[in-house]
């Protein structure tokens, strides 16, 4: 869990990284993406934190994550505010489906409180992510229905591989 959760908050913070080197500060929703982009950010320290106390190696991924996160962010910036914001709420929405089925699990064993409280805050941030993306125009992207499920597609193949790898 805390391999895969890790791995996703650095993509979060390369995807973001891809939006704000298209948009610059100047952007519609720039100053919103960059808040965003400082939050993952403190995500990804606390589960890099945890990482080197429990001993849990980082995907071997991590370098195509970080490009493949880069290039969705420049990507979907480039098509313009909208399409960014269709991009985090596709990703948003999928993490926040990862962390539920991850809590539900936890809840279930009851093991690992310190690591549900770290899901249930980071999975209530993402939420709001979703919701601030979905209110800035997310649905008015050019063939957004095709553009989120594609996104939510390729969410759900790099937790599925980012778990294994």
């Amino acid at each position: 869990m805390i391999r895969v959760d890790q791995a996703g908050e650095f993509g979060a913070t390369r995807i973001y990284a891809g939006q704000l080197a298209v948009m610059g500060n100047r952007g519609p929703h720039s100053a919103e993406i960059a808040g965003m982009a400082e939050q993952e950010a403190g995500h990804r320290a606390k589960f890099d934190a945890l990482m080197a106390r429990r001993g849990v190696r980082p995907t071997a991924l991590q370098p195509f994550w970080s490009v493949a996160g880069f290039a969705l962010g420049a990507a979907t910036a480039l098509v313009g505010p909208e399409a960014a914001m269709a991009c985090t709420a596709a990703v948003e929405e999928e993490i926040d489906r990862h962390y539920t089925h991850q809590l539900d699990a936890l809840e279930e064993s009851g093991e690992d409180p310190e690591l549900s409280a770290m899901i249930e805050e980071f999975r209530d941030d993402e939420r709001e992510h979703r919701d601030a993306a979905l209110a800035a125009g997310a649905e008015r992207a050019p063939a957004y229905a095709a553009l989120s499920g594609l996104i939510r597609l390729g969410c759900r193949a790099a937790i599925a591989i980012s778990q294994r790898v």
